[in-house]
């Protein structure tokens, strides 16, 4: 899957979308320094979204947005340190 276009939104959310899912549009919205899918715009003309490819549209937009570390270091993955 490779992130194709994405941009801000007025209320500093993020659209994006991706080669697989042209006509979807995904929001990601921001949690301390990352970015995670808050909603998908789904098309009937695209397959339906699995949750694995949306752990994989935050990995892609993360990276993007060079906020990839903050994203990989939260609870989910293990570290419980805070």
């Amino acid at each position: 899957m490779k992130l194709t276009n994405w941009s801000y939104t007025k209320r500093y959310n993020i659209k994006a979308q991706f080669d697989v899912f042209p006509n979807s549009v995904v929001i990601f919205r921001q949690i301390k320094d990352y970015y995670f899918v808050y909603t998908v715009k789904w098309s009937l003309s695209d397959p339906v979204v699995s949750k694995k490819e949306l752990g994989e549209m935050e990995l892609l937009l993360n990276t993007e947005l060079g906020t990839l570390e903050s994203y990989c270091q939260r609870k989910v993955f293990g570290n419980h340190s805070e």
